[in-house]
């Protein structure tokens, strides 16, 4: 088994988790207020902005040529096309005050990103931010086989199921096993460690969407 294949049995349980959230099941069902969606989204419009921040320094700390251009490139990807997405939603209604600035599910995510990206061996960086694709292309999966027609939430989930999403995604997943393949074992234990920890506030973000959780 790959190292990647290793760790996603390792994150399942709380993958299988996340798809049972009521954030996902009312978003899938066209259900979920409106109010907890902007929250949601405006967030994540705030996390991207640091979580571009993680994928450039792990850019800058990459070993080849060609993992600096990918990490890059993603990092242009989560800051100009997931936000003109947002930007759209934004247009039609604005979002709670109470979301625009990081609140705490938000603060501890893009903390722990950064820190990781700059402290820790770079294929531990890696391990990090690849949650924020490999779980949401897991979970828009999910979503779309479960949407309902006419859901408001329709280009939202349309994002995540798209075969550019789903090409970023395995890209990003091979880069983290070719990783996994120079790095130590002890050095593997910690990639390990630092997906599952991040698929952990992946579900937490959805959470904090739900309760509309704030400082």
């Amino acid at each position: 088994m790959t190292w990647s294949e290793k760790t996603w049995a390792e994150a399942q349980p709380i993958y299988e988790k996340i798809t049972k959230m009521p954030f996902i099941a009312e978003l899938a069902a066209g259900t979920l207020p409106q109010e907890k969606f902007l929250y949601y989204i405006a967030q994540d419009d705030l996390y991207l902005h640091d979580y571009a921040k993680a994928l450039a320094i792990v850019g800058a700390r990459a070993e080849s040529v060609e993992e600096t251009t990918a990490f890059v490139q993603y990092a242009q990807i989560a800051l100009i096309s997931e936000r003109e997405m947002h930007e759209g939603f934004f247009a039609q209604t604005p979002p709670p005050a109470k979301a625009a600035v990081q609140q705490p599910a938000c603060h501890h995510y893009t903390h722990f990103l950064r820190a990781t990206a700059a402290l820790e061996p770079v294929g531990v960086g890696m391990a990090a931010v690849l949650p924020c694709f490999w779980v949401y292309r897991e979970v828009g999966r999910h979503i779309y086989n479960n949407s309902v027609e006419g859901n408001p939430y329709q280009s939202w989930i349309d994002t995540y199921v798209g075969e550019e999403f789903e090409a970023l995604v395995d890209g990003a997943i091979a880069l983290c096993d070719a990783a996994a393949e120079r790095a130590t074992e002890a050095e593997r234990v910690r990639m390990t460690e630092a997906f599952v920890a991040a698929t952990r506030l992946e579900f937490d973000f959805w959470d904090a969407g739900y309760r509309l959780r704030e400082w």
